[in-house]
């Protein structure tokens, strides 16, 4: 007799075949993924191959086995790519391969494109050694790097890193058992970065699970999620995460097998390179040195340099140093005491954000249970004594702070993919800057405050400003600022088919949705006809590093002149409402009012109309409460003149209403 195999509703039929999910932190300066087998997060090897320029040839090895040495078998990618044409090169070339010709062609080896990804031209500040092409006709899209192998935009490169990325985990897995993978990005990408992040997936051909923001990660990595024993306890750790290029700063609250992010922050444009900057200025300034002066292959050269002086005083306290360029030559030594004076401007940064996102989660340095380290730069003893001294309390960082993201990602991964979800960690990420849209007067409305625990989806109802209003402009923006014209604008979209009405009597439902991954969905819904529209808002550049620092410190900034140009505007936009309906009133109830009456109210909604003419928009705060009392003082004057009307308007109202019927009527 033969056996029927079962398989149970939503398994697999061979309950030996597996199936794993990827964890990938796509990083500035090195990249790496990691998979769960067996139980345990590990990163997957695979064996790297050395160019030899001079004999135009790739080596694998100098064993005779024809097998890469042990030394050969790394877990990083450098995020590096040469699109160059040297040694007959004539297709992108990843990772050590391509870091071997930085600098020799610096132009065609693109390192630290993260820093590209959702930028526009104007936004890219920080120096850089290559050729920039702007969109003819979008000068706010990315840029391309113009290279020997053509235009490239910053999501190829990203992308070419993801496909070795995916090949390595396709050799080192059974065929076709990858399900997809989790992403880490900063926790400070906007809107444009997360989506060119996601863009640059798609071309690798790799299905996002989701993307997770790096201090969440390394969170998980530690187990944070799982050393609160008494599940009643709170927990309060801050992720301090200086990476190759980008720093974050995360405040996250572990209770009841719930991970919420309290407030994050950060800098899509410090990290590691700037500390090569810092001490390449340092080099060149002892050696008498214009940077100016300097082709971009000697910067690059003494950028190199830098990066070995740095990595070396990890382990030593002092380093012989040299600069030889030309005709100039110099040496010296650089010490563990210059290094804290040379980069203090970094860290002073890092930190002071650490300071504005503790304000954010309103706790303050007593409530902190962990200071955890994440990212390869807090391998430097300098960085890790700065946080120390500031927290007063020694960070944790047993773990290889270049891993931490991608083991923490593979956990996550592998519980998206898992049937039995009964040990998952809930992870409750936040988004970074107020969402909101623009109101009359150019005011912002919030619909979704800063440091709001995504996915979210929140709903606010708005109406027609005119009569016989049948359409109307959504405006989205990001920012914390009160007017739009302070803010950052996300995108628009017109809603139209509005049942022409008195204005003030439709109802427009606007809905603002964040994913899990940080993608932003906007929809108006008028409820009386049903009528419908959306958006998926994917900008096509994010915000510079200064933007984003001046966004929310703006927002602290002008908070009282801010508040009151906003209740200015408030008055003004409600006394034009109010106009334009006694305009539509006396059109059609004039015959209610003497001539006098009609004359006076007539004179008070003049003046009113000539206060509102004043541009609010200034920044001087006397002259805008002086332009404030003028209007409030027309509305006193016009009110009472204004009710008077409405009453005989009521009054008439109401007479129509009850003509023909009589006491018996409402007593039946």
């Amino acid at each position: 007799m033969s056996l029927l195999q079962i398989a149970e509703p939503n398994r697999s039929a061979n309950p030996h075949e597996h199936k794993y999910a990827l964890g990938i932190d796509l990083g500035t300066t090195r990249s790496m993924v990691a998979v769960v087998r067996s139980g345990k997060a590990a990163l997957l090897e695979t064996s790297s191959t050395i160019v030899t320029k001079a004999s135009n040839s790739l080596s694998t090895s100098n064993s005779k086995s024809g097998q890469p040495n042990k030394a050969n078998i790394d877990t990083l990618l450098p995020s590096v790519v040469y699109y160059g044409n040297s040694d007959g090169v004539n297709s992108p070339i990843v990772g050590s391969e391509a870091l071997a010709y930085f600098e020799t062609d610096p132009a065609n080896t693109i390192i630290s494109a993260k820093r590209f990804m959702g930028r526009s031209t104007n936004d890219i500040k920080f120096s850089h050694p290559y050729q920039l092409k702007s969109s003819e006709s979008n000068a706010q899209a990315m840029p391309s790097f113009v290279t020997a192998q053509g235009e490239i935009s910053p999501v190829s490169v990203s992308a070419e890193i993801l496909k070795t990325l995916y090949k390595r985990a396709q050799s080192a897995l059974p065929e076709g058992s990858i399900q997809g993978a989790v992403i880490t990005v900063p926790a400070y990408f906007d809107e444009a970065q997360r989506q060119a992040t996601k863009d640059a997936a798609k071309l690798a051909n790799l299905n996002v699970l989701r993307l997770l923001n790096e201090p969440t990660a390394a969170a998980v990595a530690y187990g944070l999620d799982r050393k609160n024993e008494d599940l009643e306890l709170e927990r309060i750790y801050l992720i301090y995460d200086l990476g190759g290029g980008t720093f974050d700063v995360s405040i996250l609250k572990m209770t009841q097998g719930v991970f919420e992010v309290l407030a994050t922050g950060g800098n899509s444009a410090l990290g590691g390179d700037d500390v090569d900057r810092q001490i390449m200025g340092w080099l060149l300034k002892q050696a008498g040195l214009d940077p100016n002066d300097l082709t971009a292959q000697q910067r690059t050269h003494i950028a190199r340099q830098a990066e070995v002086y740095k990595q070396a005083l990890t382990d030593t306290d002092s380093v012989e140093v040299t600069v030889d360029i030309e005709s100039t030559q110099w040496q010296g030594i650089l010490t563990s005491a210059d290094l804290v004076q040379i980069i203090e401007p970094i860290t002073r940064r890092t930190l002071t954000t650490c300071d504005q996102v503790m304000r954010d989660a309103h706790i303050d340095m007593s409530q902190l249970d962990e200071i955890i380290l994440v990212g390869g730069s807090t391998r430097m003893p300098v960085v890790q004594n700065a946080v120390e001294q500031f927290f007063n309390k020694k960070p944790l960082s047993h773990l290889n702070p270049d891993e931490v993201v991608a083991l923490g990602a593979a956990q996550v991964a592998e519980q998206l993919i898992k049937t039995d979800k009964s040990n998952n960690v809930l992870l409750l990420d936040v988004t970074p800057l107020s969402l909101g849209l623009e109101t009359m007067g150019g005011l912002v409305e919030v619909v979704i405050p800063r440091n709001t625990p995504i996915p979210v989806a929140k709903k606010q109802t708005f109406t027609t400003y005119q009569d016989g209003q049948t359409g109307m402009v959504i405006h989205v923006v990001q920012g914390e600022r009160d007017t739009v014209a302070n803010c950052r604008s996300l995108g628009r979209f017109e809603l139209y088919g509005i049942p022409p009405m008195k204005a003030g009597l439709a109802r427009i439902e606007v809905t603002f949705d964040i994913d899990a991954n940080g993608q932003l969905s906007v929809s108006a819904f008028e409820a009386t006809s049903g009528v419908h529209s959306d958006i998926k808002i994917t900008p096509s550049y994010g915000l510079s590093e200064e933007q984003q620092e001046q966004l929310l410190r703006a927002g602290f900034e002008h908070a009282a002149h801010d508040k009151l140009s906003r209740s200015l505007i408030e008055a003004k936009v409600e006394s034009e409402r109010e106009v334009l309906a006694l305009e539509s009133a006396l059109q059609e109830f004039s015959s209610l009012l003497t001539q006098d009456e009609t004359n006076d109210l007539q004179q008070a909604m003049q003046e009113l109309s000539e206060a509102l003419k004043n541009d609010t928009l200034i920044d001087d705060e006397k002259t805008l409460q002086a332009i404030k009392t003028e209007v409030e003082n027309k509305q006193a004057k016009l009110k009472p003149l204004s009710d008077a009307f409405a009453a005989r308007i009521m009054d008439q109202s109401v007479q129509q209403s009850l003509a023909g019927t009589s006491t018996d009527t409402w007593t039946e």
